[in-house]
């Protein structure tokens, strides 16, 4: 699956423009799904140095991803580079409807999902 998930507030705390602190798990969960074989995007309004300071902040803190900002290779073939959204499976985003879950939550919603979307 493709999952965008958003920078601030989401993956670290909010305190932008600063780079605020990872939230719990976020880290440990972002890896799994990048070794579950999902594809993940940063998908943030960062841009400059704050988007570079937000990538600079995920390599040393060792939370892969794929892609920023921009869509999964295959995708870029259906939307083109120009989108303002990137396309995804599963959008995580602490503006979302309601609350945030914690990130075992999330890896949990995003498990049933895939499990939904093999089984159709």
């Amino acid at each position: 699956m493709i999952i965008a998930i958003d920078f601030d507030g989401t993956i670290v705390e909010e305190k932008y423009p600063e780079v605020g602190s990872l939230r719990p798990h976020a880290a440990d969960i972002i890896q799994q799904l990048k070794t579950d074989g999902h594809f993940v995007i940063i998908w943030t309004c960062r841009a400059g140095k704050p988007l570079n300071d937000a990538v600079d902040f995920l390599n040393k803190n060792n939370v892969p991803f794929d892609a920023v900002n921009t869509h999964e290779p295959n995708n870029i073939l259906v939307y083109g580079m120009g989108a303002k959204k990137v396309y995804a499976d599963v959008y995580v985003d602490n503006n979302q409807v309601g609350e945030l879950p914690d990130w075992l939550k999330i890896y949990e919603f995003i498990n049933s999902k895939k499990n939904t979307l093999t089984n159709a």
